[in-house]
């Protein structure tokens, strides 16, 4: 079957992939456009998903100014290479997460960084108000539980919703990028400065 060259042009636009991984993503999605972007994605997470246990030592450090000098942002993003640190890719994923960092104010990168007091203090003050609304014992842990996943989407940057796409998370942005530049991407340290 001939795949158009239209849409391979405009699914290589939009994704990134290559002209061999768009044309076979648009004939195993039978010329459904839509279809052959959620390919690509899957096929780009599951690239991540191989990349992530390797080693990301180069990178950069970007700085971003928002708010006529009212807020700055510095970001560690990480690469395995620095030729990959160069391309302009990489440069607007470190823009773009610098620029969300400025807006939404996380005070951690990952759940995991988050401290185990604050974590407990949390959990304490949602049962004492849990318990105040008369919910019952048999509840309280599972409605915690989702009370503490909402918090984390607060606090902790890889789990907001990304200001450019908030049909994403920035996880959900920075494992894109990894699939479509083909090497692992990680958020490693990060200050906000603000008046």
């Amino acid at each position: 079957m001939a795949v158009n060259t239209e849409l391979i042009q405009q699914l290589r636009s939009q994704t990134g992939a290559g002209i061999l991984d768009a044309k076979k993503a648009l004939e195993e999605a039978n010329d459904d456009y839509e279809k052959a972007v959620e390919i690509l994605r899957k096929r780009g997470q599951k690239v991540a998903a191989k990349k992530q246990d390797r080693v990301a030592s180069e990178g950069l450090v970007e700085a971003y100014i928002h708010g006529a000098g009212r807020v700055g942002v510095l970001l560690k993003i990480n690469c395995e290479t620095d030729f990959v640190a160069r391309t302009d890719k990489f440069k607007e994923l470190a823009h773009q997460v610098a620029m969300h960092i400025a807006a939404f104010n996380p005070t951690y990168i990952q759940r995991e960084d988050v401290p185990e007091e604050v974590i407990a203090k949390e959990k304490e003050v949602y049962k004492e108000v849990l318990l105040k609304e008369g919910k019952d014992e048999s509840v309280i842990d599972k409605i915690m539980e989702g009370k503490l996943n909402k918090f984390f989407g607060e606090v902790c940057l890889l789990e907001q919703d990304f200001v450019m796409d908030d049909k994403k998370t920035v996880n959900q942005v920075v494992t894109d990028a990894i699939g479509e530049i083909g090497e692992n991407i990680q958020i490693t340290d990060f200050k906000r400065i603000s008046l």
